[in-house]
């Protein structure tokens, strides 16, 4: 504990008698300060004991010491000692009735015991008081040292629970708690996820203080890791504000998680190994070699339906692809999956990323959430997504090649038509006809047709339209004759002057089918 008026008045060497505030005497001393200013107030911090001899004070005017005295207290001052036998033989009745109605501490000094002698007591009490938060800091330390040694994080969190007298909690990227100390903290520690999502927002290392849940507490939030973005948060409640000894425990705590964290990042950078390493197994057909590679790792992830997402850059740039969008996506899936308890496997490939998650699981949510929070609802023509993303149909181990070729050829799609994110499972269920707005399926379709337009065009029949009347009505000449209001065998006659021009017979199928997507990519309507 700092040094308080009560521990100097107690001090036998210095012989101080309490005149005033005797019910205010616990309040700690932060310095001694002497002054003979008639106004100190503006080179006063708060929190010291002001030792004066009233040289340039009238100490017996009453309403110059209230002002006086007012001014003290209203600046910090803890505490007045006034040295008798100096310039007054007594502390004067209108200084004394002052203290007393502000309620500031007023000591007597006596003319034996120096003004140095009070400030080397108050300095020697702080450095003690130092000297043993430092002492305990490092007691602290080893506490939790040890116990994140032996019992890892849970460990340490019941040592730093007991060291700061309150509870402490772990919560991962997610922002979901992982261990709480004591257990009962549980509750108080999930009703806190809204700011430790704010803390995450922020660049590492962040703190920040709220008021606990209820108001039941104090507590200090700070994030954990050492990359753009914290990895984990680490919350610590107390009932009050935390002491030297106290804070010493926290700041090793939170370098201890740091570390923590740290070595589970390489932890990670492994598991992405043998992800890889799974995957190529699965799109090899080998699926028994890859569950066995798997093994708990991902295993779970390999016994139920899954989903394989690609992912990469518009822009072409694997410096881009993390900055503007694989990494993020990355930190989405990867967030999202823990909560639900989901296994998912993540593989960076350069500027592509490939990722296996459950099927109708949180992972894929999040993905899709990514990808609908980055899609520009007016892109302008020509621009560029940052990111697209192909998701394929659910599959199993056996099918993993054909859902990564599903998701491949969504992401293709996704690219051709501007969007960030499209699913396989809509191009079956959707029309070709969008496809053909591709600029070399126009080209191709606006060659095939330019004789039978240049023909139309010297005012000699209707060729083009006839022959999308005719392919309509699947080669049927009343009804395609009806359709255009002409004879059927000027129909027939016309259908005639078509194969002249083109050179092909509309008898092949092939031919048919051509014509009728031309028409379509030339004039959909």
């Amino acid at each position: 504990m700092p040094p308080t008026l009560a521990s100097l008045v107690h001090h036998s060497a210095l012989k101080l008698t309490v005149r005033a505030g005797e019910d205010r005497l616990d309040v700690p001393v932060r310095w001694a300060h002497v002054s003979e200013l008639a106004d100190p107030v503006p080179y006063m911090e708060g929190g010291e004991l002001l030792l004066i001899t009233a040289l340039k004070l009238d100490a017996e005017d009453p309403e110059a010491m209230r002002r006086y005295v007012k001014r003290l207290a209203g600046a910090g001052v803890v505490g007045l000692g006034f040295a008798v036998g100096v310039n007054y033989d007594d502390i004067p009745k209108a200084l004394v009735d002052a203290a007393e109605e502000e309620g500031l501490p007023l000591l007597e000094v006596p003319r034996r015991t120096p003004f140095l002698a009070i400030s080397k007591a108050v300095s020697a009490a702080i450095a003690a008081d130092q000297y043993r938060a430092v002492t305990a800091g490092f007691a602290a330390q080893r506490e939790l040292t040890k116990q994140a040694l032996n019992a890892g994080p849970e460990g340490l969190l019941g040592a730093l629970a007991a060291q700061v007298d309150g509870w402490a909690a772990l919560y991962d990227a997610s922002g979901a708690v992982v261990a709480t100390a004591p257990e009962w903290a549980g509750r108080r520690a999930a009703r806190l996820t809204a700011e430790v999502e704010r803390l995450r927002e922020r660049p590492a290392p962040a703190s920040s203080v709220v008021g606990g849940p209820d108001n039941e507490d104090r507590v200090e939030l700070h994030s954990l890791g050492t990359g753009r973005r914290p990895r984990a948060a680490l919350a610590v409640g107390t009932a009050a504000a935390l002491g030297t000894a106290e804070r010493y425990a926290v700041h090793s705590a939170i370098a201890l998680l740091t570390l923590t964290t740290e070595r589970s990042r390489s932890l990670h950078a492994a598991e992405q190994r043998v992800g890889a390493a799974v995957l190529r197994m699965l799109l090899a057909g080998e699926p028994d070699h890859a569950r066995a590679v798997a093994g708990d790792l991902y295993g779970g992830l390999l016994d139920a339906p899954f989903r394989v997402i690609v992912a990469e850059s518009a822009s072409g740039s694997a410096a881009r692809a993390d900055a503007d969008g694989l990494g993020g996506i990355v930190e989405a899936v990867e967030s999202a999956a823990p909560r639900p308890g989901e296994a998912v496997l993540v593989v960076p490939e350069g500027e592509r990323l490939v990722v296996l998650a459950a099927d109708g699981g949180a992972a894929v949510s999040a993905c899709a959430a990514y990808a609908a929070a980055r899609a520009v609802p007016e892109q302008a023509a020509g621009d560029e997504e940052e990111l697209v993303v192909g998701l394929s149909a659910p599959a199993g181990p056996i099918a993993a090649a054909a859902a990564y070729k599903q998701a491949e050829q969504a992401l293709s799609v996704a690219r051709r038509r501007g969007r960030v994110l499209v699913e396989h499972e809509q191009l079956a269920a959707g029309s070709v006809l969008p496809l053909l707005a591709d600029d070399a399926v126009k080209a191709f379709a606006d060659g095939l047709l330019r004789a039978l337009h240049e023909h139309d065009a010297t005012g000699r029949g209707d060729l083009v339209a006839s022959l999308r009347a005719w392919l309509s009505r699947h080669g049927q000449w009343d009804a395609a004759a009806a359709d255009l209001g002409v004879h059927r065998h000027t129909l027939r006659y016309r259908m005639r002057r078509v194969e002249e021009i083109l050179g092909r017979s509309l008898d092949d199928p092939d031919v048919r089918m051509e014509l009728w997507l031309a028409l379509k990519a030339t004039s959909p309507e």
